[in-house]
């Protein structure tokens, strides 16, 4: 994931300084729609972990 970010965040600078090319471009999409499919499948992962818990209910 690292590596993935490191190019993404490369790619992004060099659009910012002297833009793309269409290879580059191209790239970048690919990237990124890694990057956010790897990101719902953590955060999935983290959703399928949390356990709910019913406190009892404190009367007064």
């Amino acid at each position: 994931m690292d590596k993935l970010l490191s190019r993404i965040n490369e790619l992004s600078r060099k659009n910012k300084t002297e833009g793309l090319n269409e290879n580059e471009l191209a790239e970048r999409e690919i990237l990124r729609r890694q990057y956010i499919e790897i990101f719902k499948q953590n955060f999935r992962q983290e959703l399928e972990r949390i356990e709910i818990v019913d406190e009892p209910t404190i009367k007064h």
